[in-house]
């Protein structure tokens, strides 16, 4: 169309069929050529300081589809006349010469256009590989962390049972000590089924919680107490693999063995604005007024971290003093159905 209007508005005519055929026709040998363009362009990135080497590459090659360009439009023109002279055309070597040396500019232009396009695409495509292996090597990681702190959650609670055996050992309740083995070792291979596993329901979870406080009950006797007020419903949500196994160990550990009598110990969970809370209370004593600077003890220490790993900042978890008497811990975080 171009053409067109410049020929009308000199009063010059065309043929418009050979002119179409011309046009489209004259760009093949630059379309066949922009595959070894961009190859050049990967070999030869004219952003490196190679500056001889890769400059010569591409103005060789922007050169030599210029003379394949100019060629073939040239023998298109002699062939079919688009812009139907009368006269005999110019001898052909004439032409070919002419309409190189006039295009010279737009060769360049044209070239430098390709190598920009071919390189924004590759910075694109190496952008997102990039920002996907980013993504894929920080959730290599984030599961490696888990699973190491994972990992030390069970030696520490492991440790924990042991020194309650060998307390029961050295009272001579041999046959508590041979009960609470046998629940230790039926707890560890509920745990080995599947240790990969960040998430499982919370039924699940507090079956973990309930085969602990078995074992320890064999140590406390009717001094300890278990109730559990979970809805049903909630028996469902994903919740992080042994996450209430700690706030239930500190719950014996700081609360029921610390009064003669014992206690109590409770499990509830509600849900609420998106989020599933769960909370151990005890009504052993209660914390003292500098706890927060005194007590940072290994299992609370890893919930906060899995906690962290798992949920970024949408989750709390929260330790206070009861109205009643002794401590309840708090967790809450995203609800989410299994």
């Amino acid at each position: 169309m171009q053409t067109v209007f410049v020929m009308r508005a000199e009063g010059m005519h065309h043929a418009w069929v050979s002119l179409f055929v011309t046009t489209v026709l004259s760009w093949l040998p630059w379309a066949l050529a922009t595959p070894l363009v961009l190859r050049l362009g990967r070999r030869f990135p004219p952003v490196k300081l190679r500056p001889f080497l890769t400059w010569l590459a591409h103005v060789a090659a922007c050169a030599a589809i210029g003379l394949i360009f100019t060629a073939w439009t040239t023998w298109l023109e002699v062939l079919l006349n688009p812009y139907a002279s009368p006269s005999l055309p110019a001898p052909f070597a004439h032409l070919w010469f002419d309409k190189f040396y006039n295009g010279i500019l737009t060769f360049l232009v044209l070239y430098a256009a390709i190598l920009t396009v071919s390189s924004v695409l590759d910075s694109r495509e190496r952008l997102a590989f990039q920002q996907t292996e980013t993504a894929r090597l920080n959730e290599q990681l984030a599961k490696a962390q888990l699973n190491a702190l994972r990992r030390q959650i069970e030696p520490h609670f492991l440790f924990n049972t042991l020194n309650a055996v060998a307390g029961l050992v050295r009272e001579g309740r041999n046959d508590a000590a041979v009960s609470m083995i046998a629940g230790l070792s039926d707890f560890l291979r509920r745990i080995l089924e599947d240790p990969t596993r960040q998430q499982v329901p919370l039924g699940e979870e507090i079956e973990f919680a309930q085969k602990y406080l078995d074992i320890q009950k064999v140590r406390f006797a009717e001094r300890l107490q278990l109730s559990v007020d979970v809805p049903r419903e909630l028996y469902r949500a994903q919740v992080p693999s042994l996450i209430l196994q700690p706030m239930v160990e500190n719950a014996v550990k700081h609360g029921i063995a610390k009064r003669a009598r014992g206690g109590a110990i409770r499990i509830a969970a509600s849900r609420g604005n998106g989020m599933l809370t769960l909370r151990v209370c005890n009504n052993g004593p209660s914390l003292p007024a500098d706890w927060e600077m005194t007590r940072s003890g290994i299992g609370m220490s890893n919930v906060r971290t899995r906690l962290q790993s798992l949920y970024g900042d949408t989750f709390e978890l929260g330790m206070r003093n009861q109205d009643a008497g002794g401590v309840e811990v708090s967790v809450s975080l995203p609800f989410k159905e299994g």
